[in-house]
Parts: C-alpha cells; sequence; structure tokens
C-alpha cells in the first residue's frame, strides 16, 4: 500500500499533493475515487498543478464547473459535490480558510413519473447491428441485472462467473454482492470476451496512452490487448446517440434508464417490492415505491382479500 505524506500547514500545499492525498482515502471504494477522480482532474487543469491550495479562488471553480454546464441537473451536482467535499477536507488540514465554491448552488433536478423505456424500444435498440457488440452487451446487461452503471463499468474478466450467469460487482460503500443476468446476455459475453481471462470487461477501442497524465492506472488496462476500461461519460454518449433514433423525441436516453425500466417491467410482471430490492439492492424499501406504486384500487382489493370477517359474512 502506498502511503501518501502530509505536507504540514506551515508552507503552501500544491494542488497536486492536496488532491492525491485526498483521493487515497478512497482506494477501497473505486467508484467513488473514480468520480472525484475526473472532477480533480479538471479543477487541476484549469488551476495548475502547483497552485497552492490557499490560492484557489471562486473563478477557479466557476471555471472548472463550466465544463458540465450544458450538462443535467445530476451531472452538475455530482461534480460539485466532489468539489465540496474537496474543499472541506482542505480545509480540515488547515490547507484552506475560505470556500471556493461559495458562489456554486447545486442545481433542482426535475423527476419525471415515469423514465422507463417501452420493451418494445428496449427490443429494437439491443437487436440492432449498427451498434456495436460491446455496447449491446453492455446494455443488456444493465438492464438485466439492474446494476448500476458505475458497478458494471468497473467489472473485470475474473469477476464473471459465467455458469452461473452471475458477477461480483462493487457496491457503494465497498462493499461487494451478485448480479445476475438472463440468457440474451449470456450468449453474447463470450464472444465480447473473445477468450480474455484478464483484464477490464468492457474496454476502450483503442490503445491506452503509455505515460503521462492520459494514461490509465494499471488494473484499468487489458494486458492482453493494451486497451483500457471504457468510461462512463463514452458509455453515455454513445448510448445517448445510438437511442435517439428509438426515442419518439430524439433527445435519447440514459443508461440509467436502463436500470429503472428493468425494475419497472419486473415491477409490472407482479414481482414483490421485496424481490426488487434483492434485485436492485436498495438499501431502503421506500426507495422501491415508484416502482410499486399501484394506486388506491389496489389497496382496496388486499384489504378485502384480507377481511376475515367479510368472507364469513358471505358464507
Amino acid at each position: 500500500m502506498s502511503v501518501i505524506p502530509l505536507p504540514t500547514a506551515r508552507r503552501p500545499v500544491a494542488l497536486v499533493v492536496a488532491v492525491d492525498a485526498f483521493l487515497d482515502r478512497f482506494r477501497d471504494d473505486p467508484a467513488t475515487r473514480a468520480t472525484y477522480t475526473e472532477t480533480l482532474h479538471r479543477l487541476r487543469e484549469t488551476a495548475g498543478d502547483q497552485l497552492p491550495v490557499a490560492a484557489l479562488t471562486p473563478e477557479i471553480y466557476e471555471q472548472t464547473m463550466a465544463r458540465w454546464d450544458e450538462r443535467a441537473a445530476n451531472t452538475w451536482n455530482k461534480h460539485l459535490s466532489a468539489l465540496t467535499s474537496f474543499t472541506a477536507y482542505c480545509r480540515r488540514q488547515d490547507w484552506l480558510t475560505t470556500d471556493p465554491g461559495r458562489r456554486l448552488e447545486r442545481r433542482k433536478v426535475t423527476r419525471t413519473r415515469d423514465k422507463a423505456i417501452p420493451r418494445a424500444r428496449l427490443d429494437r435498440l439491443f437487436t440492432d447491428d449498427r451498434n456495436s457488440l460491446r455496447e449491446r452487451v453492455l446494455w443488456r446487461m444493465l438492464y438485466e441485472t439492474c446494476a448500476r452503471t458505475e458497478e458494471i463499468l468497473r467489472l473485470n474478466v475474473p469477476d464473471l462467473d459465467m455458469e452461473f450467469r452471475r458477477a461480483l460487482v462493487v457496491e457503494k460503500g465497498g462493499d461487494r454482492a451478485y448480479v445476475h443476468w438472463e440468457t440474451p446476455t449470456a450468449r453474447l459475453l463470450p464472444r465480447l470476451l473473445a477468450g480474455r481471462a484478464i483484464g477490464p470487461v468492457f474496454l476502450t477501442d483503442r490503445r491506452a496512452a503509455a505515460a503521462g497524465r492520459r494514461a490509465p492506472a494499471l488494473g484499468d488496462i487489458c494486458p492482453d490487448t493494451g486497451r483500457s476500461r471504457l468510461s462512463y461519460p463514452r458509455a453515455e454518449y454513445l448510448f445517448k446517440q445510438a437511442s435517439q433514433l428509438h426515442d419518439p423525441h430524439g433527445a435519447g436516453y440514459t443508461l440509467h434508464q436502463l436500470r429503472h425500466s428493468g425494475l419497472t417491467h419486473l415491477a409490472a410482471k407482479g414481482r414483490s417490492a421485496a424481490e426488487l430490492q434483492a434485485k436492485s439492492r436498495h438499501r431502503h424499501l421506500a426507495t422501491l415505491g415508484i416502482y410499486v406504486r399501484l394506486g388506491e384500487e389496489t389497496s382496496a382489493r388486499i384489504t378485502a382479500e384480507n377481511d376475515q370477517h367479510h368472507r364469513r359474512h358471505r358464507r
């Protein structure tokens, strides 16, 4: 395990040193680390690696967040949260006395009642040969497992259990759990792997940079092909572009909608909240309400069916 020495508060602390120390705290939580790394890499590009942390200003933070000005509110909020967390860490270390993010605000997320993609549209999307094998496997796996996109993109080949059609993913917080897929994914997955036994499951189209700031971590490179792990932003872009052809509004869909659609379609087939929780691994049943909310008629029916006095009276 690498140990990153923390500089003292008596001398200026370079931004790159502070970022490395901050990210090192998340070495056991790769999903969070990946999100924070993307945000802080942009901060380093904007401010410069050697800028003292104490010299960070609201203008630098605003320039950093400008990259995501046109993105969805959830994306904006995710990156703002990363900056906020980094700022709080630096202030605890006495490297920073002000809040450079004080002018930035979280954006309101517009929630729609129905984010599910109709099954017929998904079938056309999944079988469209204009989309690459990699994309079709990824989309089907997300839909069939109802897993989070980060969890699936972080999979390595040894995490797959082909015999039992499952994979061991790293959840939020670092816990590990199995997700399960169906026959369509099981048929396509061996073609995607093409005999590989190591490295990320989902790879980029080109070989990774061998050195420099753009070089990925060794764990994100396939030693057989030299290609690196497919990133969330790239996967999201490709899905949105491909799904525009199947979206009546022409806007395209998001990868998260595949998870939402999978759970919605399972609920429509009568799966209980407890069963959906086992599939999705939501920690609280209350968060599954959007999938199992069936209305007042359902409440009246199950109450009547459970009314023993009513049944005896009818006899």
